[in-house]
């Protein structure tokens, strides 16, 4: 133990005596370096300016190269139509008045300095939606010995973007950058893209939009105002909407509202309900068309989702318009005439073995045979008991009144039969049809339902 001990207190006696022989040392390097990098300072700027392009020859363009890399989505406002970006932007150019030889500065080939004290472009966005502060002057930029400067800047742009909303929710939207010099004209200061498109290699993934791509396109522009070309690098953000929310919270409780409203024609006309059912569904539908109508912007397009809601608003008020109509037949009184013969022929007789409408006790496929209302007769008032020689005072040939009594009894209950069979059948056929429109309006709300989600696939 005491070896031991001793050996690593000899250990740490050397180390810290190596330590105190360096430290005189460390200031003069780390001096050295810093005098080198203030003198490369003074000498550089003692005659530089910062107003005027940074040629040698006035006449010769000076080339910036203009990087985007998109970090974040802050916001899509599709009502006003603006775009919110958080873009890291990246130039790059030559200054002809910022060299120097890294040899005569002790191998000092780079330094950072403020951006406000060198020459920049006056590249800004072209479709800007409000004021846009320049990029922050606090940053510096990287100055080699080579003249190259590079300015990297964070920025939020708040840009002019038209939505189209007409596939909505299913929609994707081009949303474009423009680049460009706002001063100088394409003889004094050409931009140029570097690579073919942004850079989304730290974009933060964003819950409404997926990001597709961003490619870039330079063009050069002549305008009415001026004679020289402009030339400016668009970036166009594509962008598709992540419809799942929509689908969940929108779409598919109109799906299944929809759904529902053609089993007003399954209810039974005495149940009351018929008309309520029809009422309700419409309600909500209008709920639900006054909640996407305050998300989405006024246009001339209208988005599908909205034409869905339309569509379905027309049939539900289609349906409960015929509701109300078959309940008139339904409760159609005994003084109604009879079904006409060729009603009775297409839709009691072939449409109601179609659609499998029986009565109590028949098989499906069978109908009963339409029945002709038998006509009352009249009392006869010669019918009676065969005439002859009847000396009986209480004989029911001397009782004429009550036969005619009895025969009024007779007529008068034919009549009510024949009525009674008459709203029968005029019930029936409010059956037969409301079979028929619940099979129409159901067919119709499925294929509406399938062609609206089938965009989501």
């Amino acid at each position: 133990m005491g070896l031991g001990s001793h050996r690593l207190s000899l250990s740490f006696s050397v180390s810290s005596l190596g330590l105190l022989l360096l430290l005189p040392l460390l200031p003069e390097c780390f001096g050295a370096e810093g005098r080198l990098a203030h003198k490369l300072f003074r000498d550089l700027f003692a005659n530089y300016t910062s107003a005027l392009r940074p040629v040698a020859d006035t006449d010769q363009a000076l080339n910036v190269t203009l990087e985007v890399t998109l970090s974040q989505i802050i916001d899509m406002d599709e009502r006003n139509q603006v775009l919110t970006l958080y873009l890291w932007i990246r130039q790059e150019w030559t200054d002809a008045y910022l060299r120097w030889d890294p040899d005569a500065y002790g191998g000092l080939d780079a330094i950072r300095i403020p951006s406000s004290l060198v020459w920049r472009p006056d590249i800004i966005l072209y479709n800007k939606a409000d004021a846009q502060a320049p990029a922050s002057a606090s940053t510096n930029v990287v100055l080699r010995h080579d003249g190259a400067v590079r300015w990297d800047a964070p920025a939020i742009t708040r840009s002019s973007c038209r939505v189209d909303v007409s596939a909505f929710p299913f929609d994707a939207q081009r949303c474009g950058l423009t680049f460009g010099s706002w001063t100088h004209s394409g003889h004094q200061l050409d931009v140029q893209p570097r690579g073919a498109a942004a850079s989304l290699a730290d974009f933060v993934e964003n819950v409404e939009w997926r990001v597709l791509g961003m490619p870039a396109r330079r063009r050069v522009l002549t305008y009415g105002c001026c004679s020289e070309p402009y030339p400016d690098v668009t970036f166009t953000l594509l962008l598709r909407r992540r419809a799942a929310a929509y689908v969940c919270n929108l779409l598919l409780p109109c799906v299944l509202i929809s759904l529902l409203a053609p089993l007003a024609f399954h209810l039974p006309a005495d149940s009351g309900e018929k008309v309520s059912l029809g009422v309700t569904v419409l309600l909500a539908l209008t709920v639900f068309q006054l909640l996407l109508a305050e998300s989405m912007p006024p246009a001339e397009s209208v988005p599908l989702i909205g034409k869905y809601y339309m569509a379905t608003m027309t049939m539900v008020t289609f349906s409960t318009a015929l509701t109300i109509l078959i309940m008139n037949l339904h409760y159609c009184g005994p003084s109604a005439r009879p079904v006409p013969a060729w009603a009775r022929a297409l839709l009691l007789g072939r449409l109601a073995r179609g659609l499998c409408v029986r009565e109590r006790g028949e098989s499906c496929g069978q109908s009963r045979p339409p029945e002709s209302s038998p006509s009352p007769q009249p009392p006869d008032r010669e019918a009676g008991p065969p005439a002859g020689p009847c000396r009986e005072p209480w004989c029911l040939c001397h009782q004429e009144a009550l036969l005619r009594h009895v025969a009024t009894i007779t007529n008068t209950f034919h009549r009510h039969r024949a009525a009674q069979r008459c709203h029968e059948d005029w019930k029936r056929l409010a059956r037969v049809m409301d079979r028929f429109f619940l099979g129409i309006f159901f067919s119709m709300a499925l294929v509406m339902s399938l062609l609206v989600l089938v965009q989501a696939l």
